[in-house]
C-alpha cells in the first residue's frame, strides 16, 4: 500500500507541475481549492490539455487515431486501470466525484468537430461547440467542487460558454491563421464583414460594431453563469469567480481596444490576474 501511495503522490506532482506550466489563466483559480479537489481539477485540466494539444498538432492526418486512443484512455479509466500520471489521477477523481464517462466523451467529441469543421452558419451551431469544449468541462467542475442544486450545472454551461466566446474574441487572429473562423457567417453578414477582412486583419467600423455585439451576448452570459456561485461551496466559488473573472477582464481590454485581436492575442499580466483573485476573496458570500 505504501508504493501504491508513493506512485500515487508521484502522478499528482506531475499533475500539478502539468498544470502550473500549462494554465496560465486557469491556475490562478486552481490554487485557492482545497488539496483533494485541486489535485482532481489538475487531472480533468491535464487530460483536456493532452486532447487539445493533439489537435494542434501539425499532422492532422493522425488525429482521428489520437483522439481514439484518448477515449480508450477515457473507457480504461473509468475501469479503474491507467498507463499514465494524469489517468492515474483522474481514476480516483471520476469515481470520487461521480463524473460520467459521457461528459469526459463528450470533451473529446468538441475537439474532434475542430478536425472536421472550420466554419459556423449560425450562433446556435456555434453555441453548441462552446457547450461541447467549454461547458461541459465547467460541468464536471462542478460536479468536483459539489453543488446544491441541479441549477448548478445549467448555470456552468452558460458560464463555460461566456468563456468560449471571450476565447474565440481574443484568438481571432492565430484562428485565422489556421483557416478557422469561429465567429458565426450569420453575424458577419448582419455587419457586412467578409472573411478576407480577418484574414487580412483589417480593422473597421464594421468590425467594431460586430465585437461589441459579442461582447454583449458574452456579457449576459456571463452574468447568468455567475449564477453558479450560489450552488457550490466558498472556496470553490472564488476559484470558478477568479477564472471567469480574468476572462472577464479580457473581455473588457478587447472591448476598450477591439481591433487589438486583429493583430494579436489579448492577455493579461500576472499582477493583473493577482488583483482578480484577491477581488475574488474579497467578494461577498
Amino acid at each position: 500500500m505504501e508504493a501504491l501511495d508513493l506512485k500515487l503522490r508521484d502522478s499528482e506532482r506531475f499533475c500539478a507541475e502539468l498544470a502550473r506550466r500549462e494554465a496560465r489563466n486557469f491556475y490562478w483559480g486552481f490554487i485557492s481549492l482545497p488539496f483533494e479537489q485541486r489535485i482532481a481539477i489538475y487531472a480533468l485540466y491535464g487530460f483536456a490539455r493532452q486532447v487539445d494539444d493533439d489537435a494542434d498538432d501539425p499532422n492532422r492526418q493522425k488525429l482521428p487515431e489520437r483522439l481514439e486512443f484518448h477515449r480508450e484512455r477515457i473507457r480504461r479509466c473509468m475501469r479503474g486501470e491507467w498507463s499514465d500520471p494524469v489517468m492515474h489521477v483522474l481514476s480516483y477523481a471520476v469515481v470520487r466525484y461521480r463524473i460520467p464517462e459521457s461528459e469526459l466523451m463528450e470533451l473529446i467529441d468538441g475537439v474532434e468537430l475542430d478536425f472536421f469543421r472550420k466554419r459556423y452558419r449560425t450562433w446556435e451551431e456555434l453555441e453548441g461547440y462552446c457547450r461541447l469544449v467549454a461547458s461541459v468541462v465547467g460541468r464536471m467542475c462542478v460536479r468536483i467542487f459539489g453543488y446544491e442544486d441541479e441549477a448548478a450545472l445549467t448555470r456552468a454551461d452558460e458560464l463555460g460558454v461566456a468563456l468560449q466566446l471571450t476565447n474565440i474574441l481574443r484568438d481571432v487572429r492565430e484562428d485565422a491563421g489556421m483557416d478557422r473562423i469561429y465567429i458565426p457567417a450569420e453575424d458577419l453578414d448582419r455587419f457586412g464583414l467578409r472573411e478576407s477582412e480577418l484574414f487580412e486583419g483589417i480593422a473597421s467600423d464594421r468590425w467594431r460594431a460586430l465585437v461589441a455585439f459579442e461582447a454583449r451576448r458574452a456579457r449576459a452570459l456571463f452574468a447568468s453563469g455567475y449564477g453558479v456561485l450560489r450552488h457550490i461551496p466558498r472556496r470553490a466559488a472564488v476559484c470558478v469567480h477568479t477564472m471567469a473573472g480574468i476572462y472577464e477582464r479580457i473581455l473588457e481590454k478587447i472591448e476598450r481596444d477591439p481591433d487589438f485581436p486583429l493583430r494579436g492575442r489579448t492577455s493579461l499580466s500576472p499582477s493583473e490576474k493577482l488583483l482578480v483573485m484577491v477581488g475574488s476573496w474579497l467578494r461577498p458570500v
